[in-house]
């Protein structure tokens, strides 16, 4: 279902308003989605580990050998693990630059005062309710 155009305005007002607030936050989020595809390809072959794992796992109870099933399970464990992986490095990982860490730093003092404001209303808001 598509956005409507108010609806639109406003992620985009959202977007603009993280990217001025937290630049390597909303950076960090751009990258992942980028990086999406790339963990298709460790998805697909975890997924395809884990089967042949399940597979040695049920040949081994079929044969009621404990060191094949023991075997299956260490693979599909193993696949599990290899789905799980994310492709490159991540944003986190990367030395920020010295902009970057100005710009960060501004960002926190933003929301350090924006959750000021918030706990400011919200013994206001406990005050009048007692």
């Amino acid at each position: 279902m598509p956005l409507s155009e108010h609806e639109q305005q406003l992620l985009a007002q959202l977007e603009k308003q993280l990217h001025e607030e937290d630049p390597r936050f909303a950076s960090s989020m751009h990258t992942e989605t980028v990086r999406g595809r790339g963990s298709m390809r460790n998805l697909v072959l975890g997924v395809v580990i884990a089967v042949v794992g399940l597979g040695v796992l049920l040949a081994g109870v079929a044969t009621q050998l404990i060191v094949v099933g023991v075997l299956g399970f260490v693979v599909m464990a193993g696949g599990t693990f290899v789905a799980t992986l994310r492709s490159g490095t991540t944003a986190q990982a990367r030395p920020a630059a010295d902009g970057a860490t100005t710009r960060a730093t501004s960002g926190s003092r933003k929301s350090s005062t924006f959750l000021q404001g918030l706990e400011e209303k919200w013994e206001r808001r406990n005050q009048g309710g007692q």
